[in-house]
């Protein structure tokens, strides 16, 4: 019997072992997560890494996000510990207690015995916990860990880069110029190529540390120096008049999900630390924008999420202008503080933080 070939037969094949590879995959998971579990774990509760802190700015704000969620983790399902990441030492908080985390095995000792972690928890904003070292440790030792791979992870933290990628996968994005520390600086070439006023931000940090609004010709010597003092390369974007709205995404039992977009209303000259963290800024969920409007952030969210290959819960953050969203930054850590925006749209969303949490749990073991 003569078979026939071609594209469509080669495309239905390889269709079919496709799907028989997510299954196993997802078999593999499960299994992975009973043994995890039920064998490894006498107790049957998986203990949790939360980490917090790291080696930027934003090592409070990690903190904070991680204290929200070792204070919401269902104790029935987890036996949760704060990590507490520095420069110069990783420890535990285990009661009153400080303990050496023990990277050789990703755990420590407690009465003696070897305490080893089923799954991290990543709240660390900036340096090493969205650049992709952490992620790069996590995946060389094999621990399940809530956020993205290594390389996505470098990727979004990396603004310029980002925003590069997103564009050539067809998303809009603002005008934007790199410049290095080494690079020489004609103020005149940047003002005709962005206009005034423009941005000027670090290329790898987050929560607003380093970042200048330029009004003035004048004033960018000033804010490329506040910029540099974060990091050895900078980016200057072209400011956008209009609408500024986050959309949290995540990814549960294969489905991506997209949360209700906040609106973001800065009392100060933009979304600085001030108002993210000090209540400088109406932050309305769900944003005052169309129903349209909504769904659409959703889409490209979804959208961009999938074809980054993003896991955990990451923030896409847009300014809307003239009704066309324009990304300016994927937040793969995003903040979970009390006052943070993720959690605005977990709870509005109808879903509470410890569920929410848990599902990230899951999710990370598969």
């Amino acid at each position: 019997m003569k078979i026939k070939s071609g594209r469509n037969y080669g495309n239905y094949s390889l269709s079919i072992v496709e799907n028989r590879l997510t299954k196993i995959r997802n078999i593999l998971g499960d299994l992975c997560t009973f043994i995890s579990t039920y064998l490894l774990n006498p107790d049957m509760t998986q203990k949790i890494a939360i980490l917090g802190g790291g080696y930027s700015s934003e090592w409070e704000i990690s903190r904070k996000s991680a204290e929200v969620v070792y204070q919401h983790l269902d104790r029935e399902k987890y036996e949760p510990y704060l990590v507490m990441v520095r420069k110069d030492e990783w420890y535990v908080l285990d009661g009153d207690q400080k303990k050496v985390l023990d990277l050789n095995y990703f755990g420590f000792l407690k009465n003696g015995k070897k305490i080893r972690f089923d799954i991290a928890f990543n709240a660390i904003h900036g340096d090493p916990g969205e650049n992709g070292k952490l992620q790069g440790y996590m995946e060389s030792k094999g621990i399940f860990h809530t956020s993205c791979s290594q390389s996505v992870s470098a990727l979004t933290f990396n603004k310029w880069q980002c925003n590069t990628v997103l564009q050539k996968l067809g998303f809009t994005c603002a005008k934007s110029i790199l410049l290095d520390e080494n690079d020489k600086v004609n103020p005149k070439h940047i003002v005709s190529e962005l206009g005034l006023p423009l941005f000027v931000k670090p290329n790898n940090a987050g929560s607003s540390f380093g970042v200048s609004k330029v009004k003035k010709i004048t004033e960018l010597e000033t804010a490329i120096k506040t910029a540099f003092s974060e990091g050895s390369d900078i980016i200057m974007e072209s400011f956008m008049d209009g609408t500024e709205v986050g959309c949290g995404v995540f990814r549960y039992k294969g489905e991506v999900t997209a949360l209700t977009p906040t609106e973001i209303r800065s009392e100060n000259e933009f979304f600085d630390y001030e108002a993210k963290y000090q209540g400088k800024a109406q932050e309305i969920t769900p944003a005052e924008i169309s129903k349209k409007m909504i769904q659409l952030i959703k889409n490209i969210s979804t959208s961009v999420y999938q074809k980054i290959h993003a896991r955990g819960i990451i923030r896409v953050d847009f300014i809307i202008v003239n009704d066309i969203p324009h990304i300016i930054e994927i937040n793969s850590i995003p903040g979970l503080t009390a006052e943070s925006i993720v959690p605005q749209q977990v709870r509005y969303d109808g879903i509470k933080l410890s569920t929410f949490f848990g599902m990230l749990l899951e999710e990370a073991s598969h």
